[in-house]
């Protein structure tokens, strides 16, 4: 059994009337070549993947659907942003998450005297012992690590979080005329407090479509909530096994790329994304539903697409399927373009979010 063999059986299930007779020269063209030792990673996935979620249920009760997220955004090589009320353990979480997975993880702590120094890396002048001489070393700064933590992103000002922006997309950091590239995998997760915004920077939209996934806590249900109480004000402490090294992650991102795709699931992920712009021109917005063109300003562009294939060819991994269903684009939409499409104020006079949007267009 092969991708291949898969790939043509994916195409008879998810392809629609219309588009049924989809030739099979074509389905070779998209199939890569392969072998069976894909199949077997794909299945050593899908058991790392229960062993992480049982070892991070030692310390996180419930938030079952953002740990699976978060999971999805790093084999995906992605970023995520997550927004929640204080105390409902986003920084547990991640670290968390960062201890089961053997990576190296830094905390930056955003204020807003934080310089983009801080974060990257500075020089300084020292004397060679050797030579005598004295000459600049580049120290660097916590940005150099697999998972980051950006705690509070929004708390420091834009000329700081644009910090971030090269290593968020080259996964590199220039200074002083050179570039130190970062250790594979790198994971950004930046936290948001969405009740207090005194004093704080809204993220421009740049930064914003870096991020994969906009991820919201919510609050715990009361039976989940009576055993975080108990948990946490007893003597309990969780012993965390290692699941998952570095190179295991880098190989299994390689795999994710490797994973066939459905034409027909690639088109719907382009034609979800696509009905998000206003009707502008000829070409933006051709898809375009009246609700978009009168309470949407600009919608979601092409990385938007690319995550929602990426993200639904990790989701299919982790549920022990080898390729993506349209099911599978539709459960990431929200993630996806929460943060990408900005409304209007006929929106806002209506307390119409962006949610509602995206819940329309899915349903459509």
């Amino acid at each position: 059994m092969y991708w291949s063999f898969l790939y043509s059986g994916a195409q008879d299930r998810n392809t629609n009337n219309s588009m049924a007779n989809v030739s099979s020269s074509t389905s070779n063209r998209s199939t890569p070549s392969s072998s069976g030792r894909e199949l077997e990673a794909a299945d050593v996935l899908v058991q790392k993947y229960n062993d992480i979620k049982r070892e991070v249920a030692k310390l996180i009760v419930g938030q079952d659907a953002v740990i699976e997220q978060l999971l999805i955004a790093l084999l995906a090589r992605g970023h995520c942003l997550l927004v929640g009320v204080p105390g409902l353990a986003k920084t547990l979480l991640i670290r968390t998450v960062s201890d089961v997975l053997d990576l190296d993880f830094s905390r930056i702590q955003f204020t807003p005297d934080l310089m983009p120094s801080d974060i990257t890396g500075t020089e300084i002048l020292e004397q060679n012992v050797t030579t005598g001489g004295k000459e600049f070393r580049f120290i660097r700064g916590p940005v150099f690590a697999n998972i980051i933590l950006a705690d509070e992103i929004n708390r420091t000002p834009p000329k700081t979080q644009a910090a971030l922006l090269e290593a968020m997309q080259e996964h590199r950091v220039t200074a002083a005329n050179q570039t130190y590239t970062l250790a594979e995998p790198f994971f950004v997760l930046a936290t948001q407090n969405p009740i207090e915004q005194e004093g704080t920077y809204p993220l421009p939209e740049a930064q914003l479509d870096r991020f994969m996934f906009n991820l919201w806590l919510d609050y715990p249900s009361e039976k989940e909530e009576v055993e975080i109480v108990r948990s946490t004000t007893s003597g309990y402490k969780a012993t965390l096994n290692k699941v998952m090294s570095a190179k295991e992650i880098c190989d299994f991102q390689d795999l994710v790329r490797t994973v066939p795709v459905a034409d027909n699931v690639i088109e719907y992920a382009v034609r979800l994304v696509g009905k998000t712009r206003p009707k502008r021109g000829e070409k933006a917005g051709a898809n375009a539903t009246d609700v978009v063109s009168k309470y949407v300003s600009y919608g979601a562009g092409p990385r938007a697409s690319q995550y929602l294939v990426l993200g639904a060819k990790v989701r299919a991994l982790l549920e022990g399927r080898y390729t993506p269903a349209i099911e599978d684009i539709r459960a990431l939409a929200l993630p996806v373009l929460r943060h990408r499409i900005i409304t209007n104020f006929n929106a806002e006079a209506e307390g119409l979010t962006t949610v509602d949007i995206i819940e329309r267009l899915t349903k459509e």
